[in-house]
């Protein structure tokens, strides 16, 4: 999280690693885990073929916009955004053959999908995640706005693409998160602290496409725009978030 084009880019473990079925050093983890994937869209997430989304973040003097289409079966990536000079980028790219690909795809292209790909599909992640460990630990309060919230606690293994970095979701009655926390390597304080705000369905997902908060002492806003899937089968119509 040094580089002020992230927000943060978070290392957590690749997707072709993720969705492996249980293994031995999978976390057993609590039925609200999937309760929030369900409520996310993770019963009919076979039905996307692709996703489309305007990753934004507004760090006040510095304001970022990354466009992405993920195929997910096929875990090909489209990139539209700007290099470190500010110049246009277009590119597609297979993550299966990441280690073949140029510097700038695997020190900065793919870290950044993986990052805004988390802020969309996060809750997806609490059942995709076997490594991490997932606690319920009853009601608290809600880091920002007013009243409380039942917080789960997400924490990723000392190894890895994430080392110890821990995320506490604050979730509702009716399974979505209303507020979260993110602790970079466990810190004691939170390094990101955001709302999950304006609620909208696109095809079987359910996503939130605004969050306000702080990172590191200072506001920060991440939103998505032209959200949208393809569905398998769908005649190659774009379904838009609404």
């Amino acid at each position: 999280m040094t580089n002020a084009s992230r927000i943060p880019v978070i290392r957590l473990l690749l997707l072709g690693v993720l969705v492996l079925a249980a293994t031995s050093w999978a976390q057993k983890r609590p039925p609200i885990s999937e309760q929030i994937a369900k409520t996310y869209g993770l019963d009919s997430f076979g039905q996307i073929e692709r996703i489309r989304y305007t990753f934004n973040a507004d760090l006040g003097e510095v304001k970022l916009s990354r466009t992405w289409v993920w195929e997910p079966k096929a875990d090909q990536v489209f990139y539209e955004g700007k290099d470190k000079a500010g110049k246009p980028v277009k590119l597609t790219y297979l993550r299966s053959q990441l280690s073949s690909q140029a510097a700038v795809v695997k020190d900065e292209i793919d870290p950044a999908f993986i990052n805004d790909q988390y802020w969309l599909l996060f809750p997806l992640h609490l059942v995709w995640d076997r490594s991490a460990k997932v606690e319920e630990t009853g009601m608290h309060k809600l880091p920002l706005g007013k009243g409380s919230a039942r917080r789960v606690v997400v924490t990723y293994p000392s190894e890895g693409y994430s080392p110890g970095d821990t995320w506490e979701l604050f979730v509702g009655t009716d399974n979505r998160i209303r507020e979260w926390t993110y602790h970079h390597g466990g810190s004691v304080e939170p390094t990101v602290v955001a709302s999950w705000e304006d609620y909208k369905r696109a095809g079987p997902l359910l996503v939130s496409l605004n969050h306000r908060g702080m990172r590191e002492g200072k506001p920060v806003r991440v939103f998505f725009s032209d959200v949208a899937v393809k569905l398998v089968g769908g005649a190659n119509t774009w379904v838009k978030a609404q």
